[in-house]
């Protein structure tokens, strides 16, 4: 047997030290291979303990939670002047009490019972519609509610505007009393019934109401003037 590269044999193979075994299976060894997952990777790397592999890992603290914004300190009101507000008074008028007397903020204690139940009947009629010539008792206009109102105490008045107008007493706005006749504008275009307090209950027009409102509702220049009823 020769050796690949080397020179010529010069004398006879040495034999091997110990003679093959017959049997091929010989060579491998019995068992499962070793696993390759438990192999340390390296030559001569620390190996790490047993115990320090099952050690859990240190918990990682959490996020300490937002903390809510403190609220934003509540500015102590400033104190305020005290508002009164007058009943039932309107933005467009400037009225005066000095000038238009007591009788325009409350009603006279002195009014008779008469004149009471004319008002009785006119708060009555409030929310019936407005109905041109309509005397009632479904529906008025604004000399057929006061003709109805005072009617309902035995006092007869004419039935237009105009003839109410002279059909008793007039009287200063100064004096105006509960009950009375309240005219408005140069022609006489409209009349209402005194109710106190500044107010008066009347029909307003086509397509409104009967209502209680300030006497100043068309602002105070368009008042008249005012009749006590004989």
């Amino acid at each position: 047997m020769e050796t690949y590269g080397a020179g010529p044999a010069s004398g006879a193979t040495t034999p091997y030290a110990t003679a093959l075994s017959a049997d091929p299976t010989a060579h491998y060894t019995s068992g499962p291979p070793a696993d390759a997952t438990t192999a340390t990777y390296g030559a001569g790397l620390a190996s790490i303990p047993a115990p320090a592999l099952a050690a859990p890992l240190p918990a990682v603290p959490a996020e300490p939670a937002a903390a809510p914004a403190p609220a934003a300190p509540t500015a102590a009101a400033a104190p305020t002047e005290p508002v009164t507000f007058t009943a039932r008074e309107t933005p467009s008028t400037s009225f005066t009490p000095g000038v238009y007397g007591g009788s325009w903020l409350s009603p006279d204690a002195g009014h008779s019972t008469q004149a009471e139940r004319v008002v009785a009947f006119a708060r009555a009629q409030i929310g019936r519609p407005f109905v041109w010539g309509a005397v009632g008792p479904g529906s008025y206009d604004a000399p057929g509610l006061t003709q109805a109102a005072w009617k309902a105490v035995g006092v007869t008045l004419p039935r237009t505007i105009q003839g109410q107008w002279g059909a008793g007493v007039q009287v200063a706005l100064a004096d105006v009393r509960v009950g009375d006749l309240v005219f408005f504008h140069d022609d006489l275009g409209h009349v209402g019934i005194w109710s106190g307090d500044g107010m008066m209950i009347h029909a307003p027009g086509p397509g409104a109401l009967i209502r209680e409102e300030s006497v100043f509702f068309a602002g105070q220049s368009a008042i008249k003037g005012a009749v006590r009823p004989a």
